[in-house]
């Protein structure tokens, strides 16, 4: 499903992929699979930030997604790390104008704060989208969304 990033070219440092149908508690599930990951990477530094966007967007096709099916990639990088969901909902996110005592709207503002960078890009067929971030080892600062990659 994934259409975004091409395969690295080898030698691959590191890299988890898992086709899944989520439900109302599989951000838990899927935070301590990151976290493993990052620790066997000694990428430790990386987990807070990169668990809380990564419940952002697990939380995204939970809500708006009708059969709750993705695909998660997790990528070491040299730089750092890069994490995608993909799934086949093609509404792709938007910032939300709630008012800041709404109950949604403000998780794209939450990964923006917390990743280096991040963005969506529609699938090719037209039927989907995945939403990707990445943190840099060396700590995340302000990210830019980006439209495509």
């Amino acid at each position: 499903m994934n259409h975004v990033t091409p395969h690295p070219p080898l030698p691959i440092r590191g890299m988890c992929r898992l086709s899944l149908t989520l439900g109302e508690h599989s951000a838990r599930h899927l935070r301590f699979i990151l976290r493993t990951y990052l620790g066997s990477w000694g990428m430790e530094e990386l987990g807070d930030c990169a668990e809380l966007a990564l419940t952002e967007l697990v939380t995204n096709v939970v809500r708006h997604v009708p059969d709750r099916r993705c695909e998660l990639l997790i990528l070491r990088r040299p730089q750092g790390l890069r994490v995608e969901v993909g799934d086949r909902c093609p509404r792709l996110p938007t910032g939300s104008a709630a008012g800041e005592l709404a109950e949604g709207g403000r998780g794209l503002l939450i990964v923006a704060a917390v990743t280096d960078r991040f963005g969506f890009a529609p699938l090719r067929d037209g039927r989907g989208k995945t939403a990707w971030f990445e943190c840099d080892a060396k700590g995340p600062g302000p990210a830019t969304p980006t439209h495509s990659d």
